[in-house]
């Protein structure tokens, strides 16, 4: 299996990072100091999956700074993962399903309850962007498939082939030793979901992907299902996820984590409470790895995950960095 992500290697930009930075101890809080539906005044933040996220983090800072909305800056910062070819789980370059055909999903949020979602999309670059159309142009959440593409393409968006030739060699390759029987492991899938608050206390969210590698032709994960992949709520703060969307699907992870903030947890808590109830109830499955982010109206975030290997990036003020995310197992 073609990995999409080293899981297990650990980043000394992290270990850096955490030692640059002291308000990251912000995470991790066993506390909760914010009242649901009181939205503070404080230092904008932007918090990804992955090292990805790092380029992501500063487009959307830069858009914050320059006096965005935080719905602009997580549409902009994930563009940016969507268009870097290098960036193998993710828009254009992204690893095709079995029968080598890249389909991506993506959505977004505000923190009024305003949602847009595209699945099974083709030949679009950005499928964020079109998810924030279906928002703001359309009075649906969700758009899939050939439908998705149609409306895509009369909002102007451009067809292109987002296989590239990295990509197809990897699959063909994939293809002489798999025999057309995708496996779900650790390593095949790798969205960015990004959360973003401004100096107001305002919140959005978004999260893309191509989805797991080699997936049967028509597979739709967790990152395009709001409750799933990320949920935003302006009385609470939001949550987003990464790994086996199975998973996360089956458990509406985001959701519950935002609902766990809306009950008294951290973000910190709610994190860890997402990841082993799904270990409760589904077991010790080597092949599953999910990490989440939350973040809560104060400011306040947690990061959580199944397994080692997991790790964000986290922009505020000045700094922009990598960060291990604590594990279950």
């Amino acid at each position: 299996m073609i990995s999409r992500r080293p899981f297990l290697k650990k980043s000394l930009l992290a270990t850096v990072g955490v030692l640059a930075a002291p308000w990251l101890s912000r995470a991790g809080s066993k506390t909760n100091n914010f009242v649901p539906g009181e939205k503070k005044s404080g230092q904008p933040l932007v918090i990804s999956t992955w090292k990805h996220g790092l380029a992501a983090n500063a487009k959307a800072m830069d858009v914050i700074r320059a006096g965005g909305s935080v719905l602009d800056a997580v549409e902009q910062g994930v563009m940016v993962t969507e268009a870097d070819p290098e960036s193998r789980s993710v828009g254009l370059g992204g690893l095709p399903d079995r029968d080598g055909k890249v389909t991506l999903d993506a959505c977004i949020m505000d923190d009024q309850g305003n949602c847009g979602s595209v699945c099974f999309l083709e030949d679009i670059v950005h499928p964020v962007a079109v998810a924030r159309l279906v928002m703001e142009k359309t009075p649906h959440v969700m758009l899939a498939g050939e439908g998705a593409l149609q409306f895509a393409l009369e909002q102007g968006f451009k067809r292109e082939n987002l296989l590239t030739e990295k990509s197809r060699v990897d699959w063909e390759k994939w293809k002489k030793k798999a025999k057309y029987d995708p496996e779900v492991n650790i390593e095949n899938h790798d969205t960015i979901g990004m959360i973003a608050i401004d100096e107001g206390g305002d919140m959005a969210a978004a999260c893309t992907t191509s989805g797991m590698a080699y997936k049967l032709r028509g597979r739709v994960g967790d990152s395009p299902i709001i409750g799933a992949g990320l949920f935003v709520d302006g009385d609470v703060g939001a949550a987003v996820a990464t790994g086996h969307g199975e998973y996360v699907m089956r458990t509406l992870g985001s959701f519950l984590i935002v609902e766990l903030m809306r009950n008294g947890h951290s973000p910190q808590q709610a994190c860890e409470e997402a990841v082993s109830r799904i270990i409760k109830k589904y077991g010790k499955d080597k092949r599953i790895q999910i990490g989440y982010l939350a973040v809560n109206l104060s400011g306040e975030y947690g990061a959580y995950s199944i397994r080692k290997g997991f790790n964000y990036a986290l922009a505020g003020k000045d700094e922009n960095v990598l960060v291990d995310a604590g594990c279950l197992l």
